[in-house]
């Protein structure tokens, strides 16, 4: 990029924080027409967007000075400069919430998480056809994951999202149980919950497990795909093995399981030991994997033998969940304000009753480790 073109993108400016009734600005870069048009019809004015767009990275440098985004929407391929260059010079220069619209195939997704680590806030799977094959529930996804990104860093936790027809009860997926899981003798298993920023502390908290740590299960939303890429980079990075779950799989100490996107992830004991169930089934909160979904389950498959992390994500997704484990007896973690990306589920957690331990994101390694062998007082 020549000199003029590097000065214009310094001058870019941030948008101003929208008020409680003001449009969230929202700026499209994909070189994709079919894809700028499903991504502004969905992002309407009615549902509170105000949209623009841009064929690539170099228009998009110009209409930010006219048009200052909340939150860039940013597709990895495209013609004279590409997506990471894009976010990089963006991120060093000028950071804004941005999100991934990427492809779900190839080497896609692993420079998807590539684009986490260099400061973008989440990912969206682009439309695989046209607005009529956009379905509603991934409507819902878009729009909550641009919401949450307007709030990542900048601001903290400011809104809720609203009810909506796929907000189901976690009781689709897994009925309540009258009793916790009876006080034999079992092994730990932690359960944790992210969303918005959880890609970085999940990093940060498995960077620190020893071989012998418990088994974990962990629910990051994320789209279908990546979450395979996620676990690959994870596991290429620390001592403990990380995995994408699987139905079935065994729940041992020394690894990690990422749920699978748009799948939802259930533990199960028998005798001693904690097992996996992958299945199909509708958005819980809102989510395709559901936090609640695996907290719920832990309740009932572990009680007292477990640890319930809630971390940094927008809405709510986990706070009923981690309930139900401090109910049966589990110890409850929230991650703190000062440390989430986005305060939301740890907040509505808090508010529930649901939490034991309120910690920065620097201190959950050592009491997740901390309480390997002894249970809850």
């Amino acid at each position: 990029m020549d000199s003029d073109k590097r000065e214009n993108f310094a001058e870019t400016l941030s948008a101003p924080s929208p008020g409680k009734s003001a449009p969230l600005n929202v700026l499209v870069v994909d070189d994709s027409a079919i894809v700028r048009q499903v991504l502004v019809s969905v992002l309407s004015e009615k549902r509170g967007f105000c949209v623009n767009v841009a064929a690539d990275p170099l228009i998009a440098m110009d209409k930010m000075k006219k048009f200052p985004p909340h939150v860039i929407l940013l597709d990895l391929e495209m013609p004279r400069m590409d997506g990471l260059t894009f976010l990089e010079k963006l991120m060093s220069r000028n950071p804004l919430p941005v999100v991934i619209c990427s492809g779900l195939t190839g080497p896609r997704t692993e420079a998807a998480i590539r684009a986490l680590e260099m400061g973008a806030v989440d990912i969206i799977t682009k439309p695989k056809v046209g607005i009529r094959g956009f379905l509603e529930e991934s409507a819902v996804l878009l729009e909550d994951t641009v919401r949450a990104a307007a709030t990542a860093r900048v601001r903290k936790f400011r809104r809720l999202r609203k009810d909506s027809p796929n907000a189901h009860s976690v009781d689709v997926v897994i009925p309540p149980s009258i009793q916790p899981a009876s006080a034999q003798q079992r092994e730990k298993i932690v359960a944790i919950g992210a969303s918005t920023g959880g890609t970085e502390a999940l990093l940060q908290i498995f960077e620190q497990m020893p071989e012998d740590c418990p088994g974990i299960v962990a629910v990051q939303h994320m789209p279908e795909g990546f979450t395979a890429a996620f676990a690959k980079r994870l596991n290429g990075i620390c001592r403990i093995e990380v995995r994408e779950a699987a139905d079935g799989d065994k729940v041992v100490p020394g690894r990690a399981y990422i749920a699978p996107g748009n799948r939802q992830t259930l533990v199960h004991r028998l005798g001693s030991a904690y097992f996996l169930e992958v299945r199909d089934g509708p958005l819980v909160s809102r989510h395709r994997p559901s936090v609640n979904v695996l907290f719920r389950s832990v309740a009932q498959a572990a009680g007292s033998s477990a640890v319930g992390i809630l971390m940094t994500g927008m809405g709510d997704d986990g706070a009923d969940g981690l309930l139900e484990m401090k109910q049966a007896d589990a110890l409850t973690i929230a991650q703190d304000e000062a440390s989430c990306v986005v305060f939301g589920m740890p907040r509505e957690a808090i508010l529930r009753g649901a939490v034991d331990e309120v910690l920065s994101l620097s201190c959950i390694p050592s009491a997740i480790l901390r309480n390997r062998f002894t249970q809850k007082l």
